[in-house]
């Protein structure tokens, strides 16, 4: 029993030989590899790419008229009577919006990415498309153009986001997919629907008309043009609709590619 013994403490020594200690590490030397990750395989969300790349290119869009006189006040000021969205495809100031964003508005004024405001005006129309094309007068020395894309190699179930400004909250990207192409669409008082759009379920709301519908690259493949909702409200549930940059293009007797 003795030699057995014996032989059993010489094999514990001989393994805690071999096989070192579990190495303690302290809690210093785990943050600097999480941190050591975090720099290594720091992930972009596909989303806030697009956002950054298209966001210099998308400007506010406001149709004004002349307000009321009420009594016993001066010269009447302008009244906002449309507010809507736009994306620069010229860097000379040439901007794609929705038609009924402007028009019957008598003045136009856009406001860049940077803050500067100018007048603008109305240089081109496609009824058929819900489509206008107005000229700023005065723009940024680095205004940039947004990069059109076909969309038709546009897949259902592709991520796509919408930029604009609903409700004149500010500069706003939501994000969604593809949900239906060749869509048709009647805006509500349209004497026509509107035929061959991209469906997606991106949030937009009154104020987003005009704006880019984008790839994750952040590149434009349509211009929104209006919602559904089968009920009176004018909010979103969840269907949008965005005309294909190539007719949005031809609007502005441009080649987009």
């Amino acid at each position: 029993m003795a030699a057995g013994l014996l032989t059993l403490l010489l094999a514990l020594f001989a393994y805690h030989r071999l096989v070192p200690a579990p190495r303690v590490v302290a809690d210093e030397h785990i943050e600097k590899l999480v941190l050591r990750t975090i720099e290594r395989k720091a992930l972009a969300a596909p989303t806030a790419h697009a956002f950054r790349v298209i966001a210099p290119s998308v400007v506010r869009v406001r149709g004004y008229g002349e307000a009321h006189k009420g009594k016993g006040r001066g010269k009447a000021a302008d009244e906002a009577l449309s507010i809507g969205s736009g994306v620069v495809i010229v860097d000379r100031g040439v901007i794609l919006t929705s038609l009924h964003v402007v028009a019957g508005a008598p003045r136009l004024k856009v406001t860049f990415a940077d803050g500067l405001e100018s007048d603008a005006e109305l240089v081109g129309a496609r009824p058929d498309q819900d489509l206008a094309v107005i000229q700023a007068a005065t723009i940024p020395d680095d205004l940039v153009a947004a990069t059109m894309r076909s969309s038709s190699d546009l897949a259902l179930g592709q991520p796509v986001a919408a930029v604009g400004f609903p409700f004149d909250v500010g500069l706003t990207v939501t994000e969604g997919v593809v949900s239906g192409l060749g869509r048709e669409f009647r805006t509500p008082g349209g004497r026509m629907p509107l035929r061959d759009l991209i469906q997606f379920d991106a949030a937009v709301n009154p104020g987003s008309s005009g704006g880019p519908l984008i790839t994750m690259d952040g590149e434009v493949v349509g211009i929104v043009t209006g919602i559904l909702n089968p009920t009176d409200e004018g909010f979103f549930v969840g269907i949008g609709f965005a005309v294909p940059i190539e007719s949005a293009a031809g609007a502005a007797g441009l080649s987009p590619f």
